[in-house]
């Protein structure tokens, strides 16, 4: 159908002309108002209550209660949970992401990425870091020492830097970083050297404690994963202008919570699309096994909507092997696959390796569900018990009864079921 074509046109165009540019660190209160009052916890994927999260998500809920005082402890946090202490809601609702468990509480700092093409701005936490960390379910003291660390050094720090500096455009780095072997979620190596570069003379110019600086500037030059949170705040800033475009059937978020995977779909608005999660199949860190992983989880997947991710997997065939897709020579056949159910390709993010074809972009429910080929997710890998952490990172594909449900619910919208 025409209108189809034109709204699909229309939700790419959209998706190209974005100009995200990352703009401040921010407490998450500042930015998201409604978590100024009450015990409100936002988290990754789409709804979900208490008695059906898994291990990680749960870990992290607990930590985070300790985290912002509301308990004394990990156990009576737990017992709190339960009780129903706790508001939780999805990071989506309020134009936020987070990694993994997401977990977004009022005093964490947040990074800012407004879309200045549509004037919309959208929110992620700043990065713990590799190891044990708040987003693969780790909560005792390390974990929430760290965390207060980015709330009361690293990010005002940033902020100031930030504000001097008027922002830092991502689009440009985020096309060098692909040049450079990142996909923009398992690895980002490039882009958080390259954001480090773009930083440091305003960290400089507006730092005045040498060792505060000396800190951030170790922590984000040994974080090769930095980047990540920012790619995913530029992911919400790109893709929530896409929403609610009448008759277009382009996917606008892709999440998931450890036990439900979500898409929302753009002339569909708001309603998300939820089947199981999958496992992802990967790699293993010494002394784990798939015996040990929880079901996929987090908000990353915004990368992959956005035409990065698994979708740009022929710009790092180092990836392949890491998270045990094959040999790095099968990396382009990932991306080449995903150009089968992207609406367009994106011509400013290529991939020199693929004689420079432009990433995936657009993912178009009916084409999914046509070729019967799911979106690929690289992603990492938890502990499905909480306060255990990252065990080690593979590939998913989402599933495709997300997808089935989004069409025949589009089919209604444009009047068409049963054709």
């Amino acid at each position: 159908m025409e209108a189809i074509e034109q709204a699909n046109r229309a939700a790419v165009g959209r998706m190209l002309e974005a100009d995200p540019v990352l703009i401040d660190v921010v407490p998450a209160c500042e930015a998201i108002p409604a978590l100024a009052d009450g015990r409100k916890i936002l988290h990754a994927g789409p709804p979900i209550e208490w008695d059906r999260m898994c291990g990680p998500m749960r870990g992290a809920i607990a930590g985070i209660a300790v985290f912002e005082g509301w308990s004394a402890g990990l156990d009576e946090a737990t017992a709190m949970a339960a009780e129903g202490a706790f508001e939780f809601h999805p990071n989506h609702h309020f134009g936020a992401v987070g990694p993994m468990t997401g977990m977004t509480t009022r005093s964490q700092p947040v990074m800012v990425v407004e879309n200045r093409t549509f004037a919309n701005r959208a929110y992620c936490t700043v990065n713990e870091g590799l190891g044990k960390v708040m987003r693969f379910g780790g909560n005792d003291a390390q974990v929430l020492k760290r965390l207060a660390w980015l709330r009361d050094v690293a990010g005002p720090l940033l902020a100031k830097a930030l504000r001097e500096c008027g922002g830092i455009p991502l689009k440009s780095l985020i096309a060098r970083g692909l040049s450079m072997g990142d996909e923009m979620h398992q690895r980002n190596v490039a882009c958080s050297g390259l954001l480090l570069r773009e930083l440091a003379p305003a960290l400089a110019r507006t730092s005045q404690d040498v060792q505060l600086l000396a800190e951030l500037l170790s922590f984000m030059g040994g974080n090769d994963q930095f980047f990540l949170n920012v790619g995913m705040a530029t992911g919400k800033a790109i893709m929530d202008p896409v929403r609610g475009i009448e008759c277009s059937s382009i996917v606008t978020a892709m999440s998931r919570n450890g036990t439900d995977f979500g898409i929302r779909v753009s002339g569909t608005g708001d309603t998300w699309f939820i089947a199981p999660v999958e496992m992802p199949e990967g790699l293993y860190f010494p002394g784990f096994t798939e015996t040990d992983s929880n079901p996929d989880m987090g908000d990353s997947t915004i990368v992959e909507t956005i035409g990065l991710g698994g979708f740009a997997m022929g710009a790092a065939p180092a990836v392949a092997g890491f998270v045990g897709a094959g040999a790095a020579s099968e990396a382009g056949n990932y991306t080449r696959a995903m150009t089968e159910i992207g609406y367009g390709e994106n011509p400013e993010w290529t991939i020199p390796a693929l004689d420079y074809l432009g990433v995936p972009t657009g993912i178009d429910i009916r084409l999914v569900v046509e070729t019967g080929i799911a979106p690929t997710i690289n992603t990492g890998i938890a502990h499905k018990e909480p306060g255990i952490g990252q065990i080690g990172a593979g590939v998913v594909r989402a599933p495709m009864d997300c997808f089935k449900q989004a069409l025949r619910a589009f089919a209604d919208e444009m009047g068409v079921s049963g054709q």
